[in-house]
């Protein structure tokens, strides 16, 4: 059975989103689209919080920020969870 965890939890972000904090009138679903390409855009060790995210509620934020540090292990890729890669990273000793 294939994970799909970094697409449900995006999913999930974009359809619970209601309110709109942005004053061109975007969507919340595209604010977090918005938030989600800056995030994956920004420098590796960048962890400041981009303007793009403003409007994007704080435990939907963390969700993104987890869900772009999976796709930048490679534990994620393309919405799919690399079994292999997970496990040889949880199996593997210090």
């Amino acid at each position: 059975m294939r994970c799909t965890t970094t697409t449900a939890l995006l999913a999930v972000l974009l359809l619970a989103g209601g309110a709109t904090a942005c004053s061109d009138n975007k969507s919340y679903e595209e604010i977090t689209a918005d938030c989600a390409a800056t995030i994956k855009d920004q420098p590796e060790g960048d962890t400041s919080k981009p303007d793009e995210c403003d409007g994007v509620n704080e435990d939907d934020y963390k969700v993104l920020r987890i869900s772009q540090g999976l796709e930048d292990s490679g534990v994620v890729k393309d919405g799919e969870v690399n079994m292999d890669k997970l496990l040889d990273d949880a199996t593997t000793t210090p």
